[in-house]
């Protein structure tokens, strides 16, 4: 991992501190990616954050700056996204995306 990508996962994961009894660490999607009981809702790849988002918030998150479907294979997969490194240079932005991936792993745990 370089010196870029290690810094954006050590954001993460102090962003993650509230729910850390719940979050998990896995490497998926060619970065890391942190689970909330066992779902996949927010990580780092090539720089950019990947989050998961509800379906019925889907369209207004893609309409925000900064923010592209996540698309490994050429099609959006749904409710992920891609968020370029403008989009979360804050710890207020970065949490927004948190709590985005949060509820949406949230709503297929409980």
């Amino acid at each position: 991992m370089d010196q870029k990508s290690h810094h954006i996962v050590k954001r993460i994961r102090a962003a993650l501190n509230p729910w850390e009894d719940h979050i998990t660490e896995k490497r998926m999607f060619g970065g890391h990616c942190y689970l909330y009981n066992g779902k996949m809702c927010v990580g780092e790849t090539k720089h950019r954050l990947m989050a998961r988002v509800l379906s019925d918030h889907m369209e207004e998150v893609l309409a925000m700056p900064n923010v592209h479907p996540m698309d490994f294979t050429g099609k959006p997969m749904k409710e992920f996204i891609f968020v370029s490194e403008d989009g979360f240079d804050t710890e207020g932005k970065l949490q927004q995306w948190i709590e985005y991936g949060i509820a949406h792993a949230k709503s297929k745990t409980e």
